[in-house]
């Protein structure tokens, strides 16, 4: 068991950080559970692991060191002498933590529908809280088209002069992996208007990172369009729900499949704060794990603070850094509590709008610059 004074001195000694940079592994091809590791070590030795580009993993420093011994195939007995030495723990105790993250790890590698962001420290770690050197995610409006029966009103179009091409897009999602973002999620309008996006995502599989789909969801109600997407190795969808519509039930009991995570948006609103709870109730029926909840109206404040805890009752997770489309009419944000919420627009994420140009997040019309004609260190410079 680990002393009291040994717990101070982890605590407090300062530790120098690895050399921050990417760090890679791919199993060999008799390996069973074939899978990638991808490491990005922060300056201040935090990290994320990108696992089969499927699920990005947090790190503080102490867990980044395991991870990045974990890439480079250390043997175990030399991880917990050096770990041992660097953070004055026993031995004992740097086996123990390292065996905690491979387990982890490999349970990663072998079940499927994983949340694709998750946190593992061996101490307390506040997300986004360090020095990062890029975004951990960028947020892609690949389009600001809407279906038809949408309110053209509900998107931005008069700014956006174009579209950028597929070829232009890839360049975009190059970039941003030669930046070392891990995560690239797709959103609108309606992303799915887009005859592309399949192969959009299958660029991002590809390259290795993560992808996300935010739509409406009512065209996955196609289930031949649905296995075109889940082909090209999509890992996560967050379907913004229209209730009133059996079209959306039929697209989110069709996403409900095995090899993706799916959350859905709900938006409260005067008229149907009452009917959240039955609303959620059968979401938790058919099997929906994850929820990202906002608000039309600041006033619905202790309604939504009503429905937060009743998702956690009903033991589904609460997204709430996700973006919401332009197409789900702007609305006002009560996610998480503001004492909870660590804010990463504009630092662990940012938006890039059809035409290319980069935004902080959705709705702050402050442009970086754009990922097509500008060096990606000139933008990051500029960020909040």
């Amino acid at each position: 068991m680990t002393s009291i004074r040994e717990i101070i001195r982890r605590h407090f000694t300062s530790v120098k950080p690895l050399a921050a940079g990417m760090y890679h592994y791919i199993a060999p091809p008799e390996d069973p559970r074939n899978y990638r590791l991808h490491l990005r070590l922060e300056p201040d030795g935090t990290g994320v692991l990108i696992v089969n580009a499927a699920t990005i993993l947090h790190l503080n420093q102490t867990a980044a060191e395991y991870a990045f011994h974990l890439v480079q195939r250390t043997p175990e007995q030399d991880v917990t002498r050096l770990i041992s030495a660097r953070y004055h723990v026993h031995r004992e105790q740097a086996l123990s933590d390292f065996r905690t993250l491979v387990e982890r790890i490999d349970s990663m590698v072998t079940t499927a529908n994983l949340d694709p962001v998750e946190y593992l420290g061996f101490d307390r770690h506040i997300p986004y809280s360090g020095a990062i050197s890029a975004p951990y995610r960028l947020d892609c409006a690949i389009t600001y088209r809407l279906p038809p029966q949408a309110d053209p009103s509900a998107a931005p179009s008069k700014r956006i002069n174009r579209e950028l091409t597929t070829a232009e897009w890839e360049q975009v999602m190059d970039k941003a992996l030669q930046a070392g973002i891990p995560h690239i999620v797709f959103t609108g309008g309606e992303p799915t208007l887009r005859d592309d996006l399949a192969q959009l995502i299958t660029h991002t599989e590809h390259t290795g990172q993560v992808s996300g789909l935010i739509t409406d969801g009512l065209r996955l109600a196609d289930s031949a369009y649905l296995n075109s997407l889940l082909q090209t190795g999509l890992d996560h969808a967050m379907i913004v729900l229209q209730p009133e519509n059996p079209q959306a039930w039929v697209a989110l009991q069709n996403t409900l499949v095995d090899d993706l995570f799916v959350a859905v948006h709900l938006t409260l609103t005067p008229k149907n704060a009452d009917s959240i709870p039955d609303l959620l109730a059968r979401l938790e029926k058919m099997g929906v794990k994850a929820i990202s909840l906002s608000s039309t109206d600041p006033a619905l404040r202790e309604p939504f603070r009503a429905t937060r805890e009743l998702v956690a009752n009903l033991h589904m997770k609460l997204v709430w850094d996700l973006p919401v489309p332009y197409s789900a009419a702007h609305p006002f944000a009560l996610e998480i509590e503001d004492q909870e919420r660590v804010d990463g627009a504009g630092r662990a994420w940012l938006y890039v709008e059809p035409d290319g140009n980069v935004l902080p997040t959705q709705g702050v019309e402050q442009v970086l610059g754009n990922m097509l004609k500008d060096p990606w260190e000139n933008i990051w410079q500029k960020k909040v």
